[in-house]
């Protein structure tokens, strides 16, 4: 996606302040944070070189040392780290993306494995954040059998469906940690036009998902905690964790992990007794 490094870069430059680094401050910036000029001299490179790395304008090959030196001037973490390197070098990943077609269908090994797990809601999800295969106590949870296919998308359902916020009792959280996960993403794969398509949408319908959007914060959503209003169970407190699938690293296992004995794990119990059979 066009921009995303130049924004990026702007975005973490202007929450660092001069007197964080050592530099002076005489009078009145007219920029929040840190200036071009200053981040060139700190990073150790030519003011003119990081302005055309920044406009999109600086060679494909741009050094580890080189990007190295910025992250470290802008205090990015690893997550930022890595992301940096991925939208500083679009020629890369192209090429890698041709070697390695995507495969958004989940190979019948592993839907075995979903419907394993009798007792713990477990979902797939694709690179754009699609739901695309679940167990029967996910779908009790998710309810993704009920959506039509074009549907099943998590960033969707969070901005564009009316019910997330009665879902989602803590809405603004999820939508930040659902937009930074989806950043991720939008910068591996850049040349994803389906993937454009949907930040398009997202960002023409939905007001706040074009604010969050341009924050530019990146964060995988690899663990947590997520809270849920079920329609029938009512509150439920539910740790996950992810997995990324070795065969088709595109595709990532998402497991529900309540405490057990909990109430939420009890809520549970009651609604995998209600699913006799497994979801397709």
């Amino acid at each position: 996606m066009d921009g995303d490094l130049g924004d990026f870069l702007r975005s973490r430059r202007a929450r660092i302040q001069p007197e964080e680094v050592g530099l002076p401050v005489h009078g009145r910036r007219r920029v929040p944070g840190l200036r071009r000029e200053e981040v060139a001299q700190l990073a150790g490179v030519s003011v003119d070189y990081y302005i055309r790395l920044e406009q999109g304008r600086g060679p494909g090959g741009v050094s580890d040392a080189v990007l190295d030196a910025i992250a470290r001037v802008l205090r990015l973490d690893e997550t930022e780290h890595t992301y940096l390197r991925t939208v500083a070098r679009p020629r890369g990943r192209r090429e890698r993306r041709e070697r390695r077609p995507a495969a958004p269908r989940v190979r019948p090994g592993v839907q075995l494995l979903l419907d394993s797990m009798v007792r713990t809601p477990a979902f797939v999800l694709g690179r754009r954040m699609d739901v695309l295969a679940w167990n029967a106590l996910g779908d009790a949870v998710g309810g993704f059998s009920r959506m039509a296919p074009a549907e099943r998308n998590m960033p969707r359902q969070v901005f564009l469906d009316p019910a997330a916020r009665e879902l989602y009792p803590e809405w603004a959280a999820v939508a930040a940690q659902t937009v930074a996960n989806l950043r991720i993403g939008a910068g591996r794969y850049a040349d994803d036009a389906a993937l454009c398509a949907l930040v398009g949408e997202l960002s023409l319908k939905s007001e706040d998902f074009r604010r969050l959007w341009a924050d530019h914060e990146v964060k995988e959503c690899a663990y947590g905690v997520k809270r849920v209003r079920h329609p029938v169970a009512g509150l439920l407190t539910l740790p996950y964790e992810t997995l990324t699938v070795p065969a088709d690293p595109e595709q990532t296992i998402v497991v529900y992990t309540p405490e057990p004995e909990s109430e939420t794990a009890q809520r549970l119990a009651l609604l995998g007794s209600w699913e006799s059979a497994p979801a397709r």
